[in-house]
């Protein structure tokens, strides 16, 4: 049986001994930022035993011990008033554990060559009379540590004990220069000061742990408890008064502590249950979102927009970051789950249960409203959670006539749930309602979750009007738009989805709908997607134009005027805005999330906002073409900011920039994005000219000389392919561009071998890599489902068109049973990463579709 199953049997066979207040304590403590575990020795990891010598650590403590310093931000220690080799021999934990020995005050083996020659000879005093001592005390049993000598009587007769005790207090206790510290059955002199608190002060200092648990059982140890405050936990071994908030019996409970302590936060750490991201499902009316799992659990929310803090976030961070659950009594695994056709209406299906999910619309601007319909013939059990602020604000819930009220929130929440009956449960902190209801037939249970207002009475129109009014938003958009021959199913739930990133009232099109769900599992490649990229909101438009939507690409390029109305010019614009078109604040960690699946940083905000992106031009001025070529008309303040675009390529396109991938470094002269610098005055001169627009002389010229550039510095003979930049050989997918945009002909043989190259390169199986270069960061990330749809469109320019439907079915497969995608794939571990749904997939997706149905 390994160290692992040790610990997980007795923390689920024994924890329930321990009180209930104290494994409530202890969890809230296991989700902590960065955990500091320190213990005692004796009497706390090891039973008291006559022979101090013989004082072995309980196994399952030390297994504990040894997995807690294994875990992520956990640092273990072990302060003892032992000699500090002493306890290194004797105790055998590993070196991840920290060791201090001398009641705190030995950090290191060599500790006493630091003594000062004062104490040294006050030293040698104690223990030339410890050595008498010992020869005329039966039972006395010396201790001799690089700073201290301890005298322990256990073994002595009480009488010898007195003896013993009152010769040392009028002798050895008055000697200056000498520290006195009294335990069980043990009296020590030492040449330093000694004190357990001081060495949690500097170890908690050290590793910067946010919290920290200290146990201990003897009265040197309530030093330690003393220097304990906020979120920390003291708990005491045995009898006897006590600074420590909390008791428990013996070593044996100790470990049980430890085992508990350890399950819960590695469940926090890692996620444990962590639902795969393309199994999620997205909700969304035309300004919000939320997810919601196979099992009908809402698991993201955000409000008041989809860029603010989530009500519901056990995406991030597990049942204590907010959910909205219900599920068979007597549990049952899904039968499946499904969009109505058509529709963003989420059915999830058991035998005999059957949960609707949708968002309502025509709201005000400021509601977000969430109904939830339970149909069927059995008992279903509802857990509503909610946790604002991403579960860093404390809420109460207090049952009403209709339903609940959420208290402590800044903005109104309530719970319309008529006829059901709420039991509220707290931990202290967060408050948490439980229900068990059973739904006739004919007569479904409703849980409207209204977030923005204080009103829980009944809507003046009621649900099944509302039903088909949300599906009616969908679904008869849905039929006005042109869909290819293959997978038209799946190129519609693409569009669907693709509209549900808009937000109606701004025209801001998010680049997802979640924020740091990881590029790599455990890893910390975990960005906020949830706002506006220009690139990215144009590319989105121009897809949802392409299959006959015109609407978005009219609300983002009026959200775009909106934002250039706001800055002197275009070179001004930064690559991405809140949904409102603001710039964003400062990129911020919220902590006390442990992240999906354990990993972390949970971030908000996103620091690419700051950067240089010269190729966002391009898909801006690509847009207005498309648009304005299948609507036949081009509008005047369309051309004025297509003409102001192309003047900052004119006066920036020979600059450096951070690229498309945002990697966090110097700029550099990216092959992308002059190719995207060259597409704006390509697009421009063709729209001007298309429309019969005056173009400005420079243009042509101008755009001569951009290609000339490109592909006299962006090509690598070595390499045999245009590279990510003009000042390396690394591969880059978005230099296929030079041959997607027009730039040179895809027939041309250096597009060809560029094709090759990055095919041989980045290509692993069914996805397509951004590159393989060191960006800066720690850690590996999946294939991009765009970067793989741009290699379809490049193999089927070069005439390769069974490679591209091989790799487009493989994109198929990797979709999720909704059909969503998010950002990337894991050939290897064969699992979806990244934000979810991202439109960046969905629009490849769309492309890809369209150009293998011509």
């Amino acid at each position: 049986m390994t160290v692992a199953t040790t610990t997980t049997n007795l923390a689920s066979s024994d924890g329930q001994r321990l009180p209930a207040e104290l494994r409530r304590v202890l969890t809230t403590l296991a989700r902590t930022p960065h955990l500091l575990v320190a213990s005692d020795y004796d009497g706390t990891l090891a039973p008291i035993v006559d022979d101090p010598a013989l004082a072995l650590p309980l196994p399952e403590a030390v297994a504990a011990l040894r997995c807690l310093a294994g875990l992520h931000e956990t640092t273990t220690a072990v302060i003892s008033g032992r000699a500090l080799r002493d306890l290194a021999t004797l105790s055998r934990l590993p070196g991840e554990v920290h060791l201090v020995g001398s009641h705190g005050s030995e950090f290191a083996v060599d500790f006493v060559r630091a003594l000062p020659e004062e104490a040294r000879n006050v030293l040698d005093r104690v223990r030339s009379e410890a050595e008498s001592l010992c020869q005329s005390t039966p039972g006395l049993l010396i201790e001799l540590k690089p700073a201290s000598v301890a005298f322990h009587y256990r073994q002595c007769s009480p009488t010898t004990a007195r003896q013993l005790l009152a010769h040392l207090r009028s002798d050895l206790c008055i000697w200056d220069g000498v520290q006195v510290s009294e335990g069980k059955a043990v009296i020590e002199f030492s040449v330093v000061e000694t004190d357990k608190g001081h060495a949690l002060d500097i170890l908690r200092h050290q590793v910067g742990a946010t919290a920290a648990i200290f146990l201990g059982d003897d009265v040197t140890d309530e030093k330690a408890f003393a220097r304990l405050s906020g979120p920390d936990l003291g708990i005491r071994v045995g009898v006897g008064e006590s600074l420590a908030e909390h008791r428990v019996a013996d070593p044996a409970d100790v470990a049980t502590v430890l085992a508990f302590l350890l399950e819960e936060r590695r469940a926090w750490l890692h996620g444990d249950q962590a639902v795969p991201i393309e199994r999620l499902t997205m909700l969304a009316n035309e300004r919000s979102v939320a997810l919601v799992t196979p099992d009908a659990k809402v698991n993201w929310l955000c409000h008041p927009e989809p860029d603010s803090a989530a009500i519901f976030a056990d995406l991030l961070g597990g049942p204590a970051a907010g959910h909205f659950s219900i599920k068979p009594e007597h549990g049952s695994l899904p039968l499946g789950q499904r969009y109505l056709p058509g529709t963003m209406i989420v059915e999830t299906r058991w035998s005999r249960l059957l949960v609707t999910d949708y968002l309502e619309h025509d709201l005000a601007s400021h509601r977000t409203d969430l109904v939830r319909r339970i149909s069927g013939s059995t008992n279903a059990v509802i857990t509503f959670a909610p946790r604002p602020e991403f579960g860093q604000v404390p809420v109460r819930l207090l049952r009403e006539r209709d339903g609940l009220r959420v208290v402590g929130t800044s903005d109104p929440m309530v719970l319309r749930s008529p006829g059901v009956d709420w039991e509220i449960t707290s931990d202290g902190q967060q408050e948490t309602a439980h229900a068990v209801v059973r739904p006739r037939e004919g007569a479904p249970v409703l849980l409207e979750l209204r977030c923005g207002t204080d009103d829980l009475s009944e809507s003046v129109v009621d649900e099944p009007a509302r039903h088909i009014r949300a599906a009616s938003y969908w679904y008869d958009w849905a039929k006005t738009l042109t869909l290819p021959s293959v997978e038209s199913d799946l190129v519609l739930r693409s569009a669907l989805t693709l509209r549900g990133l808009v937000h109606k009232d701004s025209g801001s099109i998010m680049a997802a709908a979640t924020t740091s769900l990881p590029e790599e599992l455990g890893g910390v490649r975990n960005w906020d997607y949830r706002y506006c990229w220009l690139r990215d909101g144009a590319m989105t438009a121009a897809a949802l134009v392409s299959v006959g939507s015109f609407a978005e690409a009219d609300g983002f390029l009026a959200w775009l005027h909106g934002v250039l109305e706001t800055i002197p010019g275009p070179e001004r614009l930064h690559p991405l805005y809140t949904l409102h078109g603001t710039q964003l604040g400062a990129e911020a960690v919220i902590d006390t999330l442990p992240g999906y699946a354990g990993s972390r940083p949970v971030r908000v905000g996103n620091l690419a906002n700051q950067q240089v992106q010269l190729d966002v031009f391009g898909p801006v001025v690509d847009l207005v073409v498309h648009l304005a070529t299948a609507r036949g008309t081009l509008s005047d303040a369309d051309w004025t900011m297509v003409q102001a675009m192309a003047e900052a390529v004119s006066r920036r396109w020979h600059e450096p920039d951070h690229g498309i991938w945002e990697e966090r470094h110097a700029p550099r002269h990216h092959v992308y994005s002059k190719v995207m610098c060259w597409l704006t005055i390509d697009r421009a001169i063709k729209l001007g000219e298309q429309f019969g627009r005056d173009l400005a002389p420079s243009w042509v010229p101008l755009r001569d000389t951009i290609a000339t550039d490109v592909l006299k510095n962006g090509w690598n003979d070595e390499v045999q392919s245009f590279t990510t930049a003009y000042d390396g050989d690394d591969l880059d997918a978005a230099s296929l561009f030079v041959g997607l945009s027009g730039l040179i002909d895809p027939a041309d043989e250096r597009f060809q071998s560029t094709v090759t190259a990055i095919e041989a390169e980045l290509r692993s199986g069914s996805t397509v890599y951004r590159y393989r270069r060191d960006d800066g960061l720690p850690g590996d990330e999946g294939g991009f489902h765009l970067c793989a749809a741009w290699m379809i469109e490049s193999y089927l320019l070069t005439g390769r068109r069974t490679e591209a439907e091989e790799l487009f079915s493989q994109i198929i497969a990797a979709a999720g049973p909704t059909g969503l995608l998010p950002e990337e794939y894991d050939p290897v571990a064969e699992r979806s990463l990244g934000n979810h749904p991202q439109a960046y997939s969905h629009l490849g997706l769309i492309r890809c579709a369209q150009l293998l149905s011509q």
